[in-house]
């Protein structure tokens, strides 16, 4: 193994990251307003891709027309 390379235990690498990341995002302050804006456009996306791309449900008066019509046609 290459001098540079130190084996380092599972637990002690996760701490490590774990802290590298907390210590990041707690000196942020531009960052945390980007997060927030980039948070609100997807959940703004997704409940456009919802409204416009998803069926609705059908509703109950629906249902049961089209079930009459399944069973006029197969008599």
């Amino acid at each position: 193994m290459p001098f540079w390379i130190k084996r380092v235990r599972q637990p002690e690498m996760f701490s490590r990251v774990w802290r590298f990341y907390r210590d990041g995002f707690a000196q942020m302050r531009l960052g945390r307003t980007l997060w927030k804006i980039v948070a609100l456009k997807l959940a703004i996306i997704f409940v456009v891709i919802k409204l416009l791309l998803l069926p609705s449900p059908p509703d109950e008066a629906n249902q049961q027309q089209q079930l009459q019509n399944v069973l006029l046609k197969q008599q």
